[in-house]
Formats: C-alpha cells, sequence, structure tokens
C-alpha cells in the first residue's frame, strides 16, 4: 500500500513539474507575441522621430537606420519659416480644442445632472432618444451639416469643429452613469440646507466627479487635436486651417517634403503625450468608476 502511495506521489511530482514547464513556455511564448506586437505597432512612431532628424534623401534608405547619419534639425526650422503658416495651425488647433472643452463642460455637465438627478416628465424617454442618435453615424450627417453651417454661416470658422461637440451624448452618458453613483443622500442634505440644484452641481457634483469629467477633457482634446475630416470639409481657408490638415501641405514643388511632415507630425504628438501622462491617473479612474449603473 504505500508502495502505491509513493508511486502515485512520483506521478503527481512528475505532473506538476510538466504543467509548470507547459504555463512557462505558455508565458515566455506570449510575452514574445506581445513583444512583437508591440515592436510592430510602435515602429512607425520611431520612425517618424528618426525621419524628423534626417535629410530628405535619407528617409527612406534601405536598410532602415534608427540613428540618423546625418542627424540635422533643418526640418524643424522650417516649419517657422515663412513659407508654410505651422505656428498660425498650431495655434488655431489649440484655440479650437481649448473652446470645445469649455463649451462642452458647461453644456454637458449640467445636462448630465438633469438627467441623473432631477424628477421630470419625460425624463427616461428623452434620454432613451439622445442614446439612440449614437447609432447614427457621423458621415451620414456631413452633407447636412455643411448646408445648415453654411446658412449659419460659420463654415470656414472653428465654430464648425466647436458647436457640434456642444452637446456630445456619449460624455452625457458617463457623466451621467458616474452621478448616479454619487450618494443622493448628499444632494437631499445639500437640498433641505437651502441649497438650489446649480449650488448642489457645483459645490457638491463637481467635486466628487473630478476623474469623470477629467476623462471627459482627455477624450475631447484627443479627438478635437486628431480631427482630420473636419477640418478638412467646412474651412477651406489655408489660414485658418487646423493641424492635422495642414500637415499635408508641405511640399516642394508637386513632391511631398516628408522631413517637414514627420517634425510636424512629431510636434503635433507633444501635447497629447504631455496631456496623457499628466492626467492618466485621473483617466484610468474615470473610466474604472463611470460603469453602468442606475
Amino acid at each position: 500500500m504505500s508502495q502505491d502511495r509513493i508511486s502515485y506521489a512520483k506521478k503527481k511530482s512528475s505532473w506538476l513539474i510538466i504543467d509548470k514547464l507547459k504555463e512557462n513556455a505558455f508565458n515566455k511564448g506570449l510575452t514574445l507575441l506581445l513583444f512583437v506586437v508591440g515592436a510592430v505597432n510602435i515602429f512607425p512612431f520611431l520612425f517618424m522621430i528618426s525621419s524628423s532628424f534626417k535629410p530628405l534623401n535619407q528617409i527612406f534608405e534601405f536598410p532602415f537606420r534608427l540613428i540618423p547619419k546625418d542627424f540635422v534639425l533643418n526640418n524643424y526650422v522650417g516649419l517657422f519659416s515663412p513659407d508654410y503658416y505651422f505656428k498660425r495651425w498650431y495655434a488655431n488647433s489649440a484655440i479650437m480644442v481649448l473652446s470645445t472643452i469649455i463649451v462642452k463642460s458647461i453644456v454637458i455637465g449640467p445636462a448630465a445632472y438633469a438627467f441623473s438627478r432631477l424628477r421630470f416628465r419625460g425624463r427616461d424617454k428623452i434620454f432613451l432618444i439622445f442614446l439612440a442618435t449614437l447609432m447614427i453615424p457621423g458621415d451620414v450627417t456631413i452633407v447636412p451639416r455643411y448646408v445648415v453651417y453654411k446658412m449659419l454661416g460659420i463654415t470656414d470658422t472653428m465654430w464648425s469643429l466647436v458647436l457640434p461637440n456642444a452637446f456630445d451624448v456619449f460624455f452625457v452618458f458617463m457623466l451621467r452613469q458616474f452621478f448616479v453613483s454619487i450618494p443622493f443622500t448628499l444632494t437631499e442634505a445639500a437640498i433641505i440646507d437651502g441649497c438650489n440644484h446649480f449650488k448642489v452641481f457645483y459645490k457638491i457634483i463637481l467635486p466628487n466627479a473630478k476623474p469623470a469629467f477629467i476623462t471627459m477633457v482627455i477624450f475631447t482634446f484627443i479627438w478635437g487635436w486628431n480631427d482630420y475630416m473636419g477640418p478638412y470639409i467646412f474651412i477651406t481657408d489655408t489660414k485658418r486651417q487646423m493641424l492635422t490638415v495642414g500637415i499635408q501641405m508641405f511640399q516642394t514643388g508637386y513632391a511631398e517634403n516628408y522631413g517637414l511632415q514627420m517634425a510636424a507630425a512629431a510636434l503635433t504628438l507633444v501635447p497629447v503625450i504631455l496631456l496623457f501622462l499628466s492626467a492618466q491617473k485621473f483617466f484610468i479612474e474615470g473610466v474604472a468608476t463611470s460603469g453602468i449603473k442606475g
């Protein structure tokens, strides 16, 4: 009987060793796969940074050199020459994005508060109709939007990009879900003490909903900063154009100046990277706590 137990213990030990080896092999294989996928995804970024410091005739040389053979700053200097409007495009994009964030915060915050805290007739039906608009593809509304903007006289201005984002149903939904998670007893106590809904919103809801608002700001900044279709369709004046469309205008005669384009793209990414690195804590917290509630 003891011999059987010894034999069974040896078999069990060998099985555990085999399982451990399989697990280690799987983990190593998965790590290698993730490394390859990561390298493939980061290569365009490294290519952009490297090419921005290369002369034009070395950008597409083979084999690819990560460290430029001739390290130059001409591409970055050329961006700010009088021949291009890079500084103005940068300023246009920054003003447009900041205006969008301000207008969106003013409109969406109170709207989300109304849907989460106020009780009025048809509230849930109205909210359902708003959610249904998320199923409408944005490309379908391009022509009607252009006609309306033309009638309002806001084409060729940044307002054709700011106003459509003033009421974003996605963020109304996100903030509404976050507001629902805040205890109703806080608002009820404030109302009993004599606060109206505006004071409740600004003194109680906003301080507790900081992660959700910062998440909205990050998404709004990234989406607005990287938007290409809107500026391309609604803005035709070169001096009023945004960065995303302006980058493609770096040409020498009929040839693309890829060195200038790579340098412009690298500088365009700087605000996005800095924003995410400085606010990633709130970003993660806002997404994690804005789940489906209520």
